[in-house]
């Protein structure tokens, strides 16, 4: 297995700039693994791919508005802060930009963006491995209202309505990037899955580092998947045993929840969970509970095509990939779906 392996060609005018509204008239791509079918659908269609019983599997993460954009004190220097992961007590592990000029005790003024927000202070406390550094700011609670969304660097178009790169479920605010897949959720389809009786669970998973950081080894299974952390409570868990028990699908909406629940099923069983995933997921792996996986068009090269390769072969996946490209499918963060049977 090599990186080339996962690699493909994209036009850049495949990437969608835009979310499309309504949320659910993105385009679903529906590919059955058992015979390697393809059909095409609207994603509001996908409630007649899903049978009463079934459980839909959702990541609950809220994006924090991530992106800082500031000067460092004693000079005319910009500066870019990208926050990752809070460590409680108004410190957190975050990518700073210029790094190589940013040792501890280095300070960062981030201007309020509006005349009723004060500027807030970062402090440089220890710098890590991979160009992270732990940071202290003077006032936590401000930093929502002057960060901007953390859009990945593909999207180059302005984000006009901030809670289009926020699911409409999203509660546990943590992560610095969006579970993609969900985004194609409206109230009124998550309304019309649960009059037909299926089951919506509920799971938080903190997107961090690896969704910014590509995969540079040629032998994939040499890269360093970093933790982020998920919570997956007890009523969920035993919502997803029976499932299983009675002969239902699990089905995973985005790879966030694939790996959440893959890593609390050690035993076979869901288990309840709380700490650090640093699941990787590669061909080969032997899935225990996702049934099914709702997801996005990802990068090349990525962790998370590795993923979808491992739940329904690389070729398979590579060729629907091909598919999408000829028939006009949008790619990516606000692109069109994949539904894996």
């Amino acid at each position: 297995m090599k990186l080339a392996d996962f690699d493909y060609h994209l036009p850049a005018e495949c990437i969608a700039q835009h979310p499309l509204y309504p949320r659910d008239s993105s385009r679903l791509m529906v590919l059955n693994r058992k015979n390697n079918i393809i059909e095409h659908h609207i994603f509001r269609d996908i409630v007649d791919f899903i049978n009463p019983g079934d459980t839909l599997v959702f990541n609950d993460s809220r994006v924090i508005p991530a992106r800082l954009k500031g000067k460092i004190e004693g000079t005319d220097r910009a500066a870019e802060i990208l926050l990752l992961k809070r460590l409680g007590n108004g410190r957190w592990e975050a990518l700073v930009r210029p790094g190589k000029k940013l040792f501890p005790g280095s300070r960062i003024s981030l201007p309020g963006m509006r005349p009723e927000v004060q500027s807030v202070t970062a402090t440089i406390m220890e710098r890590l491995e991979n160009g992270l550094r732990v940071l202290s700011f003077s006032d936590d609670a401000s930093l929502e209202q002057i960060g901007e969304m953390p859009l990945p660097p593909y999207i180059k178009a302005r984000l006009d309505d901030r809670e289009r790169y926020q699911t409409v479920y999203s509660r546990e605010t943590g992560s610095a990037a969006a579970p993609t897949a969900g985004l194609h959720f409206t109230e009124e389809l998550l309304n019309r899955l649960k009059q037909k009786g299926v089951n919506l669970a509920f799971v938080t998973l903190h997107i961090g580092l690896d969704t910014f950081q590509p995969v540079r080894v040629e032998d994939p299974a040499r890269h360093h998947i970093h933790s982020e952390y998920g919570v997956l409570d007890e009523t969920t868990a035993g919502q997803i045993n029976l499932t299983k028990r009675s002969g239902k699908r699990v089905i995973a909406v985005g790879t966030t929840s694939v790996r959440l629940l893959e890593a609390s099923a050690i035993s076979g069983s869901v288990l309840p969970f709380s700490g650090p995933v640093s699941l990787y997921i590669l061909p080969g792996f032997q899935f225990k509970v996702t049934d099914a996986v709702i997801t996005n068009f990802h990068l090349p090269r990525s962790t998370l095509l590795m993923m979808i390769s491992a739940f329904a072969g690389r070729e398979t996946v590579l060729q629907s990939y091909g598919t999408a490209r000829q028939l006009g499918y949008r790619f990516y963060s606000f692109g069109d779906a994949m539904l894996i049977l």
